[in-house]
């Protein structure tokens, strides 16, 4: 489909940031059109294998796009592919943790929360408290969606997928060294705002 902007700007032309950055400038809904159909085969395959059935990824890349318009109304984004999936995984993350029973727990949370919070170091190994845990994950939650997104981002690439700070730097075009503070200020603030929740 072809898209032009009120003045005339073929939009199918630009690029992710450029449509992103017009989003955000104008309010242009053909920007998000745009960028919709450029994603949505990627976010509902990328659903698909982190969530194993189609009913509950096409759920997931419905509400990653319904998030999008807010989201894009807000934040500057430098790289929009690496930020759209970032944002996929967490989406697929929180269904993942909302299908669980009680007490099976993701590794990366455990991995994350036992990283950050004083005195839980054991958190992954200790199986005592389980109402405990849950209340500190969903805090977890919370507190990953407060994050500034450049530290959201290089905390997800690290700790949900795994990502060395090599392959991050790759990823998002940050430098070594801003990646390492991106994680290391993201920590410091996850930290303060799951012992303080507003």
């Amino acid at each position: 489909m072809v898209e032009n902007s009120p003045d005339g700007i073929l939009l199918n032309n630009l690029t992710d940031e450029e449509l992103s950055e017009m989003f955000r400038q104008t309010g242009d809904r053909g920007a998000i059109r745009i960028l919709f159909d450029r994603y949505a085969h990627l976010v509902l395959g990328l659903s698909m294998k982190y969530l194993g059935n189609r009913e509950d990824a096409r759920d997931a890349a419905a509400e990653v796009f319904r998030k999008l318009i807010p989201s894009l109304s807000k934040y500057e984004i430098t790289n929009f592919k690496a930020w759209l999936i970032t944002v996929a995984k967490n989406q697929c993350a929180m269904m993942l943790r909302e299908r669980k029973k009680e007490g099976i727990r993701i590794g990366w949370e455990d991995y994350l929360v036992s990283g950050i919070v004083e005195n839980r170091e054991d958190f992954h190994l200790n199986h005592e408290d389980v109402n405990e845990k849950e209340e500190l994950i969903q805090k977890l939650y919370k507190a990953i969606d407060k994050l500034p997104q450049k530290q959201q981002h290089c905390l997800l690439l690290f700790y949900f997928e795994g990502k060395s700070y090599r392959e991050i730097e790759e990823m998002t075009g940050f430098t070594n060294m801003e990646v390492k503070s991106h994680i290391q200020n993201g920590k410091r603030k996850l930290k303060l705002l799951i012992e303080n929740p507003e």
